[in-house]
């Protein structure tokens, strides 16, 4: 694994000076996981969302790397038809180049509406890998709920009110849909562990085949908190085991950070605004059934890592 000076040294496929918000998690995992693929010329896509918008405002662009945008739900279509082609080109030996291919998308354009052509390329077995940078919710056009937004989550499409306290439903586990398909690499990363992210996206490059990192990335628009602790936020819900840090490489899962003392739910539910409406003693149930879901995903992981 590249040390940071070595990452330092490489010099920027992710430029500074695009529009993101103060503390925007997103362009962090953008810029991490280019320098992570080292030498290699690099590929990457967007789908629409917070990381396009604000990195490719006309005639301006952050990617400096051969970049292409894509509609919301294809973009692991559009990569891996780019992938198909170099491989075309690389049979007739009209390219030479180890080229590696990076699609990004948010949690909306990947768990809710990118996920057919984001099954399609891992089912298919295209070489390259998918980074979800997944902040819980359609933060692009108004904080809209999606299927990764926690239960009790406030959005604008699942509001906390007298009805109902925010999300009724628990989140989607993605990593562990997209480990199905059988492919060499999948895994969970965090904002504000970039060792461990630039660790797995070195090795998802490295397996050949298609792969999947899953980066729990906080918004401090749609989360609500001081854009200075973005990274503390992201260490906090790995510290919580709401978010662990494992892999599933050639089918075997593998944690790679166990809490030395788990910390409660609550420890990073109220660091945050969309969840204030919790602090009440009337919702002390529905913070109990979160931190049970919570224990329980955490014991099943570990099962599987015990296998």
């Amino acid at each position: 694994m590249a040390t940071l000076k070595e990452l330092a040294a490489r010099g920027d496929k992710f430029t500074g000076g695009h529009r993101a918000c103060a503390g925007c998690g997103a362009t962090i995992v953008a810029r991490q996981a280019l320098l992570a693929a080292g030498k290699h010329p690099v590929v990457a896509g967007c789908a629409t969302g917070c990381l396009e918008v604000v990195s490719t405002i006309y005639p301006y662009t952050a990617w400096n790397v051969p970049f292409v945008h894509s509609a919301f739900e294809n973009s692991a279509a559009t990569v891996s038809g780019a992938e198909a082609a170099y491989r075309s080109l690389k049979r007739q030996g009209k390219v030479a180049d180890e080229i590696r291919f990076i699609a990004f998308g948010g949690d909306g354009g990947t768990y809710d509406i990118g996920i057919q052509s984001l099954s399609g390329a891992m089912e298919r077995g295209h070489n390259m890998l998918y980074i979800c940078y997944d902040n819980q919710a359609y933060m692009n056009t108004g904080i809209q709920r999606s299927s990764a937004t926690p239960r009790g989550g406030h959005t604008t499409t699942s509001p906390a009110g007298k009805k109902q306290p925010g999300k009724l439903q628990f989140r989607k586990n993605l990593t562990e849909i997209i480990a199905a398909h059988n492919i060499p690499y999948v895994a969970q990363s965090v904002v504000g562990n970039w060792s461990d992210f630039t660790r797995k996206v070195e090795k998802a490059l490295d397996k050949g085949g298609p792969a999947f990192i899953d980066v729990l990335q906080p918004c401090r628009l749609g989360w609500g908190y001081p854009p200075e602790l973005t990274a503390e936020i992201g260490r906090l819900a790995v510290e919580t085991n709401f978010w662990p840090l494992y892999e599933v490489e050639d089918g075997k899962h593998k944690l790679n950070y166990t809490p030395k003392e788990r910390k409660p739910i609550t420890d990073w539910l109220f660091q945050q605004e969309r969840f204030r409406h919790l602090k009440g003693p009337e919702h002390q149930g529905l913070i109990d059934e979160i931190q049970r879901d919570v224990d329980q995903r955490w014991e099943a992981l570990q099962k599987r890592c015990a296998l």
